[in-house]
Parts: C-alpha cells; sequence; structure tokens
C-alpha cells in the first residue's frame, strides 16, 4: 500500500509471533499489567508511550496476549483513555508547530505545502473517526483553536 503524500511504498514492519499465550517466563500477572498502566496513564503518557515502557522496563510483549484487551481499551474502560486520538493529536501539534514556523518565515513555500498536506490528513483522518463514533459528529478542526487543542 502507498503512502498518502509521499512517493514510497514500504511495507517494512514488525512481525507478532504465532503463538498468543503468554511466555513462561513472564512473572507479571494481567491486575499487575493493568495497575502498571493505569499508574503511567495518570502519570501523563500516550498508550504508545505506555506499551513502549511496558515492553521495555516490565518485559511485557503484548499488552493484549496478557491481559485480553488493547492498551486503549483497557484505559477507556476506567475512563482514562485520551479525549483525542493519540494519531489526531499529533497531526494537530505538527500542524499547529508548522503554522508557528510560518508566521516567523512568511516566505518558507514548502512549509506552506507541507501544512496543506498535514491539514488535509487532519481532515480526512477527522471524516473517519466521526464515522466510528469516536469524535463527536459536530467536531470540526479549526486552524485558530488548535493549539488550545494540543495545548
Amino acid at each position: 500500500m502507498g503512502r498518502m503524500h509521499a512517493p514510497g511504498k514500504g511495507i517494512s514492519q514488525s512481525a507478532l509471533p504465532y503463538r498468543r499465550s503468554v511466555p513462561q517466563w513472564m512473572k507479571m500477572t494481567s491486575d499487575e499489567v493493568k495497575d502498571q498502566i493505569f499508574k503511567l496513564a495518570k502519570k501523563g503518557l500516550t498508550p504508545s508511550q505506555i506499551g513502549v515502557i511496558l515492553r521495555d522496563s516490565h518485559g511485557v510483549a503484548q499488552v493484549r496476549f496478557i491481559t485480553g484487551n488493547k492498551i486503549l481499551r483497557i484505559l477507556k474502560s476506567k475512563g482514562l483513555a485520551p479525549d483525542l486520538p493519540e494519531d489526531m493529536y499529533f497531526l494537530i501539534k505538527k500542524a499547529v508547530s508548522i503554522r508557528k514556523h510560518l508566521e516567523r518565515n512568511r516566505k518558507d513555500k514548502d512549509a506552506k505545502f507541507r501544512l496543506i498536506l498535514v491539514e488535509s490528513r487532519i481532515h480526512r483522518l477527522a471524516r473517519y473517526y466521526k464515522t466510528k463514533s469516536v469524535l463527536p459528529p459536530t467536531w470540526k478542526y479549526e486552524s485558530s483553536t488548535a493549539s488550545t487543542l494540543v495545548a
């Protein structure tokens, strides 16, 4: 599958193990993993950051194999999930930083073009999340209020 705004056709990705069972060397139980997730979420970490910390520091390869649920679903059950989806949040953050750059560098035509691409990606993602009822149907991306969303 090709990229949206780039010529690349890369399909490089990591492969999950075939067996979905918990490895024998795993000492943490499902409840311990969930408690760790809640503790990290209260610190303000995103679901992917939580996954990286669990993988690197606690030896949890896949939270889903141990708990039976993904990190975001576990956070939603406790009401700790972020109100904006993570990918949408980082796209908006990128658009805000490009806009800030353009205020200082008015003549940067390439940055202006990239801003258009990023914002079109935001609109496309917003349309998808509205159909999946992740975002309310009245939600709208506006560049003037975007900095308050990511602050």
